[in-house]
Order: structure tokens, then sequence, then C-alpha cells
């Protein structure tokens, strides 16, 4: 959950379950499913990969558990994947089945395992549309049974599942959902985008959240484009400012995460929320890391004039050392001084600045603080009460 510049869900599977079961088929007509109508649903889309959708999504379950109701949970695609148990599941229903106290199954938490392996497979012709909705309206109906209320989390962009049907949209059609839309917002033909999703949604949007808006932004949003899609028939239920703790990853966390080792430590508590790659000379390295803020530069190990033109940089909060090199006791005694942390990790540059920026896009920081935080966020920021009254 991040503000950086390179904002996305991770989709990359260690291993593959492409099982995709039996049912009966259904119309693919159809439009909504049997299911109790006394349970409200929410879904919980988002315009781009890692907008803070999980936490938002955790955060206003949490929230109606504390008005007393019994709440539940689902994420028909499984999108954000790791490697489980031999099998590649989704982190975010395993988040929540600990976060809600829900005793529920996998395989209804997360449905559909929206894998890459999944993808090629539906390209192909072996996955049947059809099947598919009947296995989400069938976890849908075994998780909604003893609940008041079910939030469910959309894919990581909300027109995700266009290949088998299975679009936030179709998912909040066939199962009768108010949606509520998570988008980011840095410019004013970023809302576009919102524009489109809010006509693909249609009656069923119940607001748009706009969530890690920077100061810069933010009194513009506020003044200018919320009373634009207001007058749209868009409904804006909250903005939600840009929050240190929420938008990057710690020094700390990441040299964890990329396996690396800390040469110099002072400074781990920083955070990073964008990467530098250092593969230019030393003038104009020093000219770009200048530019930079809340940056760790990846470089090779063995580029002295390059790590001393990041220790110069205001900006730089890290130094990322690939190859396995380790740097000099003058750069390690300078970057010790300025309290600018040293990794040295021993993968080459391009994987570093793949695997680092993954870490960060993922958002590691997902975990019940960062759902407690949200949870006054969405107090303070949006009308909650809307959100929760509007389905």
């Amino acid at each position: 959950m991040t503000d950086t510049d390179t904002d996305t869900d991770t989709e990359t599977e260690l291993e593959t379950d492409t099982d995709t079961g039996t049912g009966t088929e259904l119309d693919t007509d159809a439009t909504t499913t049997e299911a109790d109508p006394d349970t409200e649903t929410l879904l919980v889309a988002s315009l781009e990969e890692s907008t803070g959708k999980t936490a938002i999504t955790l955060a206003l379950a949490r929230l109606a558990r504390d008005r007393g109701e019994r709440v539940g949970y689902m994420k028909p695609k499984g999108t954000r994947l790791q490697s489980n148990v031999g099998k590649t599941l989704d982190e975010d229903p395993l988040l929540a089945r600990e976060l809600l106290d829900i005793d529920a199954e996998m395989h209804d938490l997360e449905p559909v395992v929206y894998s890459p392996t999944f993808i090629e497979q539906a390209i192909r012709g072996r996955e049947d549309p059809a099947e598919l909705r009947e296995r989400v309206v069938e976890a849908y109906e075994t998780l909604a049974a003893d609940c008041d209320r079910m939030f469910l989390e959309g894919g990581g962009r909300y027109d995700l599942g266009g290949i088998v049907d299975l679009t936030d949209a179709d998912i909040s059609a066939t199962l009768d959902t108010r949606v509520v839309l998570v988008s980011p917002y840095q410019k004013p033909g970023d809302i576009d985008t919102v524009l489109t999703a809010a006509d693909a949604f249609g009656d069923r949007l119940a607001g748009v959240v706009f969530n890690r808006v920077s100061d810069v932004a933010y009194d513009q949003l506020e003044t200018d484009v919320v009373p634009f899609l207001e007058g749209r028939g868009v409904p804006v239920v909250g903005i939600i400012p840009s929050e240190r703790s929420l938008s990057g990853v710690t020094v700390a966390d990441l040299a964890d995460e990329l396996g690396g080792t800390l040469v110099a430590e002072a400074g781990t508590d920083s955070y990073v929320e964008r990467f530098a790659v250092g593969a230019m000379g030393a003038d104009s390295a020093l000219r770009y890391f200048r530019r930079t803020k809340d940056a760790a530069v990846i470089t090779g190990g063995d580029r002295a004039e390059i790590h001393t033109a990041a220790l110069e940089a205001p900006g730089v909060k890290c130094l990322i050392l690939t190859g396995g090199h380790r740097p000099s006791g003058a750069i390690v005694g300078e970057a010790t001084d300025r309290e600018i942390p040293v990794i040295s990790v021993q993968t080459d540059t391009l994987t570093t600045v793949e695997r680092a920026e993954d870490i960060v896009r993922s958002g590691r920081t997902r975990d019940a603080a960062t759902v407690d935080r949200m949870e006054t966020l969405l107090a303070d920021h949006t009308t909650v009460t809307s959100l929760l009254d509007s389905t």
C-alpha cells in the first residue's frame, strides 16, 4: 500500500493450482444469485493494483463487526499469489481469515486462483466461464450463510477477469452487491479512469474513496474534482491522505525481504517509497539522485563513484549494492556518519530492481497494524456510515 511511483499487486506464481472443479452449468446470462437476501454485500474494487484495497476492505469489515454485525469475507479472484504448502494462494484471504476470525476454507475464500497459468488455460479455452461463475456463487453462499454482511475484495484492477467474464463488475452483478471504488489521485487527468469505472458499475456504485492522496494534490481534489464527479452522478465518500507509515517499506524490512546483508546499519527505520538505479556517470548520478525523495539507490557493488554520489543526495535513504560486492571501508564509514544504511545483495542489478519494486508494490506493510490504522483513517476521512448503510 504505497503512493510510490510504481504500484502493482504481485501476480508471480511459484506453483499453480489450476484445478477448475466441477459444477452444474449456469446460464451465462444470469445476473444474480439466490443467496439469502438478508445478507448485505459490499464489493471493494480498485482502479489500480495496490491502492490500499485490502486494508480498506478489512477495516470496513471490522468496523461493521464493531457495530455488532456478523461479517464475512471473500476474494473471488486470487491475484496476490504466493506458494503455500504446495499450492499457489493469495495472501489477502489468509490475512482476512486471521484478522476477522473467519472459520472458512481457502477454496471458498478464494474460489478462483487467477494465476498466469490459469490465464493461459482460459485463453486456450480450457476454463469454462459458466463453471467458474458457479464456483464463485457456491463459495459465496457457503460463506454468507451465517453472516449479516459480506465484504468482497476485488482483483488487482476492477477490469481484471474479463477473459472469463469475471471482472469486478461481473461479480457484482452476479452476487447482487454494491461497490466502493478505491482510487489513487495525482492529477485531474486521472479522473477519466474513475468515470470509466463508474460506468462499468452503474447504479451499483456506492461511492469512490480516494486513498493515499498527497498534500500537493489534496486541495485540488477536494475543491475541484469532487464537485465535478458528484455533478456527473459519481458519489465520493472520502479522501484519505497519504501517510508515511502506510506508504512504503522500512529499510530493515527491505533488507530482510531481499535476503541482503546490512553492511552499514544506521538508519534502518527509514522508509523507502521508490528506487533509483545508478547506471550513469558520477556527475549525472548526483544530479539525478538529488531529484529523488525517500529513495533507495540500486547499483553495482563495484561502482564506488556512484556510492559516493548517492550518499551526498538528501533524498536517498538507502544504498543497495548488487553482485555480492562489499563497499570500501571509506564508503561504509561515510554511510554510517550520514545514517544511510547500505545493503549488499548477491543478485544482479536488474533482478534486484524487479524484486525491490515488487516488495514495495505488493504491500508488505499489510498486517494487523495497517488495518488498525486504516480503521482510524476511514473514521476520520470518510463517511463510513454511508458506506455501510448504502448496501
